[in-house]
């Protein structure tokens, strides 16, 4: 099989230099978005065959045969359909005609330096790539949207988790000179102002510092309780006991305020993180944290974590026990029935010579009968309080 991919703009009559002329002049079978057809049908050789793209993809392939020239947008190797090519085909030869992608052109628009733009698809995409470069605090970041993933919707996820210091440019129909238009906004006005489609953003600005270790002090307790929070030093040691530098999925079971999803989102924003909890007066706890130290995106659960489906949810290689309620045994066996083979289980054992606790005990017991292989726990005594391990283990 052989490509031709042709990157045009979304002017009425895009411009096609004369090499691609005479490529159109012999070619018999193309393909393309309706909204492409529309550009291109006036170059089109008559008789010749046009295949639409549209889902089912496989559907689309099935029809390639030999030789196909493909109209995309913009750059076709920027989230564009080249990339497609090489995943579905990727025995296929591949010849290029890029022209301008739509942040390109917005960036000319503003005669904005645009090398050390972030860029982020939210093109038939989730939050999650945006997330994190919130979190991660990028101070120049291109978005590419669609009608769900609108500026609009841009701007109220970002005031909603307090990422207030950006200014955004949106350029709708980039390319067209009867309908293109660039505007400059605050986050206030793009939330509740309307765009065309099709459009594109750059957001400038400057986000507060990330905090390294948030003070307990600073989070909506349960029942104000500080005792049921993990301690900064102690949070910190377990999110390097679970190793999440090179982790993709984190499980916090038992999360009560979210200070161990939330310190391990903002510490590395490229986790997933799925967090648990029987109470449900702390999904409010949840929420109204995350809001306030910017970490979007953490999906929680609420109720008993042993009756929870987790069938359709990421396989996490880190798992983090803030609570158990007695069942430490049944919620771990439950766990490595999901637990990835280079996972590991963590939770912090509190030794009081008032109330009598068993944990470790329990974790001792549930490793040696699932053959979990145990770690040294770290033992710590933090100011006046009872000390507490961080205990371990692996498959």
């Amino acid at each position: 099989m052989k490509f031709y991919v042709i990157g045009i703009s979304d002017a009425p009559r895009p411009y096609l230099p004369p090499e691609v002329i005479s490529l159109i002049c012999k070619g018999r079978v193309f393909s393309g978005g309706k909204r492409h057809y529309g550009l291109v049908a006036p170059y089109l050789p008559e008789g010749s065959q046009w295949i639409e793209i549209t889902t089912p993809l496989d559907a689309v392939f099935g029809q390639y045969h030999e030789e196909v020239i493909v109209f995309a947008s913009g750059d076709p190797l920027f989230f564009g359909f080249a990339n497609t090519i090489k995943r579905k085909m990727p025995d296929a030869e591949i010849v290029l005609f890029p022209s301008f992608n739509s942040l390109q052109l917005l960036a000319h628009r503003l005669v904005m330096p645009y090398h050390d733009m972030r860029v982020v698809s939210l093109t038939g995409r989730p939050w999650p790539e945006f997330d994190r470069a919130l979190i991660e605090r990028a101070e120049k970041i291109g978005v590419l949207t669609d009608r769900e993933h609108t500026p609009g919707a841009v701007a109220q996820r970002m005031l909603e988790y307090g990422y207030i210091g950006y200014q955004m440019h949106v350029g709708e129909h980039l390319g067209n000179p009867k309908e293109e238009r660039i505007s400059t906004l605050t986050l206030e006005e793009a939330a509740v102002r309307e765009f065309d489609y099709p459009n594109c953003l750059i957001l400038c600005g400057h986000a507060k510092a990330r905090p390294y270790g948030i003070p307990e002090n600073e989070f909506a307790l349960l029942d104000g309780r500080e005792k049921m929070i993990t301690k900064a030093p102690i949070r910190l040691l377990t999110l390097q006991a679970l190793e999440l530098q090179q982790k993709r999925v984190l499980w916090d079971i038992g999360f009560c305020t979210g200070s161990v999803s939330i310190e391990a989102r903002l510490q590395f924003p490229h986790l997933h993180v799925e967090a648990f909890e029987i109470r449900p007066e702390c999904e409010a706890l949840m929420q109204e944290n995350s809001r306030r130290f910017g970490t979007p995106g953490i999906s929680y659960h609420i109720g008993d974590f042993l009756e929870t489906d987790i069938d359709a949810l990421p396989r996490p290689d880190a798992v983090f026990i803030g609570g158990h309620g007695g069942h430490l045994k049944e919620i771990m066996a439950r766990v490595l029935t999901v637990l990835a083979n280079d996972g590991c289980i963590v939770m912090n054992s509190v030794t009081s010579p008032v109330v009598h606790t068993d944990s470790h005990q329990l974790f001792n017991e549930a490793c040696a009968e699932l053959d979990l292989t145990q770690e040294p726990p770290t033992r710590i005594i933090l100011n006046d309080n009872n000390p507490i391990e961080i205990l371990k283990c692996k498959r």
